[in-house]
C-alpha cells in the first residue's frame, strides 16, 4: 500500500541540447509516501519488511537529517516549487514554478502518478501524462474519496473508473512504468513523480500482506521503540547525541492495558506495516524495470516521506476492523509514537518527529561509498536547485509574464557526492501555528499556544533538554530571524501563534469502551 517513499532517479548534464542530452542527463523520479515514520523502513530500524528500499539504501546513501513540512498538501507545494508552503498557499498563488515545468522546459518527458493534494491538475502544472487522485486521502481499494465518496480518479483529464482488483499502491506502480515505457520511446530524459498515499489513513491492506505480521505486535509499542533504537544504533543511524526520547506522556504503558484493549490496537498496526510492505514491494517493481531497461544506472533515487507518522485516531467502522475496503480506521498517538522513534511528536509538529523523514538516494554514477549515511541537513525545497543542477536546467524569473519567487534552497548534489557542506541558510517551519526555525545546530521550536523551546541538536538530536532559560540570547536572536521570515511569505509569527488554542489532533482512542 505504501510501495513508494519517495524515489529521485537523477544522471548527470553537462551539455545543452535535448536530444543529444537524453543519454547523459538523469531520468529523475521522486517517490514520496505519506505519513511514514521515521524508523519503519528495516534501513532505518524498523522490524517491517522492506528488503527493496533496503537494497536500494545498501548501494545508495542515507540521509539522517532530511526534513518536510510535517503535512501532506504543503510538503507537495514546496517539493513541487522549492518554496516555503506559504508562498505559494499550496499552489493557489501566483508566483511560483514547479519541478515539471522547469523539467520540461529542458527537454525532458514529465508524468506523475499517484496522490495530487494540490490546487489545480498535474498537466497544468508542467506534466505531460497524470494517473491518480486529486485529493488528499482515498479508499484504497476503490478509490473513492476518504471524505465526500466522490470519484476523484483521473486519467490524465479524464475520469478513471476503477475495475474489481484495484488497489491504489499497485495501480500508481502500474501506470508509473506505463508512462517511462512510454518516455523511453522519446529520446529524451524523463522525470517521474510517484506519489504513494500509503500508509496514510484508511487503514487497507491485502490478506496475504496482513497475514505476514499477525502477532509481530503483540508485544506492545514500549518493547518495539526499545527494539527499533537498539537496530538504529547498531545501523549507524543514530549515535550518542540521540537519546530515546520517553514515551509520550500522553500515553500510557502498554503493559497496563487489558487484552480486549490490546485486541483492539494490535490489528491496527498490524494492517499499516501490511501497507508499508506493499509499498516496498511496488518499490522493487519499479527498480526493476529501470534495470531491465539499462535505466537504473543513470538514474537517482531519492525516496522520502511527506511527514512524519500520523497521530490522528479514526474508526467509522467499529464493527469492522481495520484492513477490507468497508473498513475505515486510522491508529492513534500510541502507535505513531512507536512509528516515530526515537523522536518526540508528530505530523503537523515542528519537532523533529513531525519533519523528520528517511530519505535514500539512489545514483551509482555518483555515490562513492554505497551504503553510507550522511548527516548532512537537507530539507525538501532544496529538491528544484538539485533538479536544475542534474538536469542543467535553468530557474526561471518570470514565467508567462508572472515574476516567480527566488528559489528558497540549497542542492543535494553536493552531499550525494560525498562533498562537506559548510553552511547552509536556516531553515523555517510553520503549520496549523507550530513553528521553528533551524540554524546551524540550534533549533527553536514551538508549539501552537505554547513559547519557545531551545535545543542543541550537536549534542540533542531528539529534543529532550531544552536549553531556552540557558541561551536568552540565541532565542532572541533566532526568534527574530523566525519572525521577520513569517513576515516576508506570511506564515503566523510567534506572537500570534502563542495565542492559538492547542491543537484537537493528536488524539487517543478511549480505551474505556473496549
Amino acid at each position: 500500500m505504501i510501495r513508494f517513499v519517495l524515489a529521485f532517479v537523477f544522471t548527470v548534464a553537462s551539455t545543452v541540447g535535448v536530444s543529444s542530452q537524453a543519454n547523459d542527463r538523469p531520468n529523475i523520479v521522486v517517490i514520496v509516501c505519506d505519513d511514514l515514520g521515521f524508523s519503519d523502513l528495516g534501513c532505518y530500524g524498523g522490524e517491517i519488511e522492506t528488503p527493496n528500499l533496503d537494497r536500494l539504501a545498501s548501494n545508495g546513501l542515507r540521509f539522517t537529517d532530511f526534513h518536510n513540512n510535517a503535512k501532506c498538501s504543503e510538503t507537495r507545494a514546496s517539493l513541487l516549487t522549492g518554496l516555503w508552503h506559504q508562498q505559494s498557499k499550496n499552489l493557489k498563488l501566483p508566483g511560483n514554478v514547479t519541478l515539471a515545468e522547469v523539467l520540461r522546459d529542458s527537454g525532458y518527458s514529465t508524468m506523475m502518478s499517484g496522490k495530487w493534494h494540490l490546487a489545480g491538475h498535474p498537466l497544468d502544472r508542467g506534466f505531460d501524462r497524470y494517473f491518480g487522485f486529486l485529493s488528499g486521502a482515498a479508499n484504497f481499494f476503490t478509490g473513492q474519496d476518504w471524505e465526500s465518496g466522490q470519484n476523484l480518479m483521473r486519467l490524465d483529464r479524464e475520469v478513471f473508473e476503477v475495475p474489481g482488483d484495484f488497489y491504489t499502491t499497485d495501480a500508481f506502480t502500474d501506470y508509473a512504468i506505463k508512462f517511462i515505457d512510454q518516455a523511453r520511446t522519446k529520446n529524451r530524459p524523463y522525470f517521474l513523480y510517484l506519489a504513494h498515499n500509503a500508509p496514510h489513513f484508511p487503514l487497507h491492506a491485502l490478506p496475504d500482506d496482513i497475514a505476514k505480521y499477525r502477532g509481530r505486535y503483540d508485544v506492545g509499542w514500549d518493547e518495539i521503540r526499545e527494539r527499533r533504537f537498539r537496530r538504529q544504533q547498531k545501523l549507524g543511524i543514530v549515535d550518542q547525541t540521540w537519546s530515546l526520547s520517553a514515551r509520550d506522556p500522553k500515553l500510557e504503558p502498554f503493559s497496563t492495558l487489558t487484552q480486549s484493549q490490546k485486541e483492539f490496537l494490535i490489528p491496527m498496526m498490524e494492517v499499516y506495516a501490511a501497507m508499508v510492505d506493499r509499498l516496498d514491494q511496488n518499490v522493487g517493481r519499479l527498480v526493476s524495470d529501470l534495470q531491465e531497461h539499462g535505466d537504473l544506472d543513470n538514474t537517482v533515487i531519492l525516496f522520502f516521506s511527506d511527514n512524519g507518522a500520523c497521530p490522528y485516531n479514526r474508526m467509522k467502522t467499529p464493527n469492522i476492523g481495520p484492513g477490507p475496503a468497508d473498513s475505515n480506521y486510522a491508529y492513534d498517538a500510541r502507535w505513531a509514537n512507536m512509528c516515530n522513534t526515537p523522536m518526540r511528536l508528530y505530523k503537523q509538529y515542528a519537532h523533529e518527529g513531525g519533519s523528520l523523514t528517511p530519505l535514500i538516494a539512489h545514483w551509482p554514477a555518483a555515490i562513492k561509498q554505497p551504503g553510507g549515511l550522511t548527516n548532512s541537513t537537507h530539507h525538501i525545497v532544496d529538491l528544484m536547485p538539485t533538479v536544475i543542477e542534474l538536469a542543467n536546467g535553468q530557474y526561471p524569473s518570470e514565467r508567462e509574464g508572472q515574476p516567480i519567487n527566488p528559489s528558497e534552497g540549497i542542492s543535494l548534489v553536493p552531499t550525494i557526492r560525498g562533498q562537506a557542506i559548510e553552511s547552509r541558510p536556516p531553515i523555517f517551519w510553520e503549520f496549523a501555528s507550530n513553528h521553528a526555525i533551524r540554524e546551524g545546530n540550534w533549533k527553536l521550536v514551538a508549539e501552537r499556544s505554547r513559547d519557545w523551546e531551545l535545543y542543541d541538536l550537536s549534542l540533542d538530536r531528539t529534543e529532550t533538554n531544552d536549553v531556552s532559560d540557558r541561551y536568552p540570547d540565541v532565542v532572541r536572536r533566532l526568534s527574530q530571524s523566525y519572525n521577520a521570515w513569517a513576515k516576508r511569505v506570511n506564515a503566523k509569527m510567534h506572537p500570534a501563534a502563542k495565542k492559538t488554542k492547542p491543537s484537537k489532533q493528536s488524539q487517543l482512542f478511549d480505551l474505556s469502551k473496549h
